[in-house]
Order: structure tokens, then sequence, then C-alpha cells
């Protein structure tokens, strides 16, 4: 009996290395995580109040972008730029939405295009495109994040 305590004493006090791990350290977790991570996607899309309602995730999205886009046209379609630029039709903007919810918008041009003055054309869409509604950025993992994205606006709907 003595030797069945001792033995079962000196195994307790041996098998208490068996249970030990490393455990990682901070830097290494935090080093893991980020590369688990997939930042090319977001959880959610930006979003306007009036797609919110939506639950299906892929319309809510189709919603946001064709409300963006057509606030975008009706905005313009007030102004002379199809009337300043007839063979301008369609432009692309670049849409950038930054997590305080601000807004920065910029056409974009083939880059061997002189046909249009793109610093007139910048100038109206900006003085344009002001007193939009609030859009909620787009989340990553609970956290508002930057997205951009390019939009196609009709600039002549006839």
């Amino acid at each position: 009996m003595k030797k069945a305590i001792a033995f079962l004493l000196l195994y307790s006090s041996f098998s208490c290395s068996y249970f030990e791990k490393k455990v990682p350290s901070e830097k290494e977790l935090l080093e893991q995580q980020m590369k688990e991570i997939n930042w090319k996607e977001i959880d959610e899309y930006p979003t306007v109040i009036e797609c919110e309602k939506i639950s299906n995730e892929e319309e809510r999205k189709q919603c946001f972008f064709e409300f963006l886009t057509e606030t975008i046209q009706q905005k313009l379609a007030v102004d002379s730029l199809a009337n300043l630029f007839h063979e301008l039709d369609t432009i692309e903007v670049k849409v950038t939405i930054f997590p305080d919810s601000a807004l920065k918008f910029e056409p974009q041009f083939p880059k061997d295009t002189v046909a249009y003055d793109t610093i007139k054309i910048d100038s109206i869409l900006h003085s344009r495109l002001v007193d939009l509604p609030k859009i909620k950025p787009a989340i990553k993992r609970g956290i508002p994040v930057k997205t951009q994205f390019i939009l196609p606006v009709i600039l002549k709907m006839e």
C-alpha cells in the first residue's frame, strides 16, 4: 500500500508537465488573427435608412447601390453637365465612404482622355453632390471601415 501511495505521489508530481502547454504571446495571437481575416471582403455593406428594412444581405446591397446611383443621377440631371458635354452620356464615379460616414466623389476618366474638361466636370460633381442622405459605413468585424466602389452614372436619361 505504501508503494502504491508513493507511486501515485510520484506520478502526480511528474504528470503535471504533460499538461503544460506553451501559451502563445499576445503578439503571436494578433498575427494569427490578422492572417485569418479576409481584408478584401466586408461583413456588411454600407446602407441608407431606406434599405435597412431589407433582411436579405444581397438585396440590401442592391438597394443601396440603386439608391445611390439614382440619387447622383437626379442631382446631376438638374445641372448642365450633359448639356456641356454632349458626347458624355455616362460617367463613372468613384465613391469613397469613410468610417465616419463622410463621402468623397471622384469622376473616373480614361487615362488618354482630352475630349472634355475633367476639372470642370469634377467641380460640377462636387458642387451638386452635397446634402446626400446619411449613409451608414460598411462594417468589418463590428467596426466601421472605409469602402470604395465605382458607380456608372447615366447623365442623359431619354
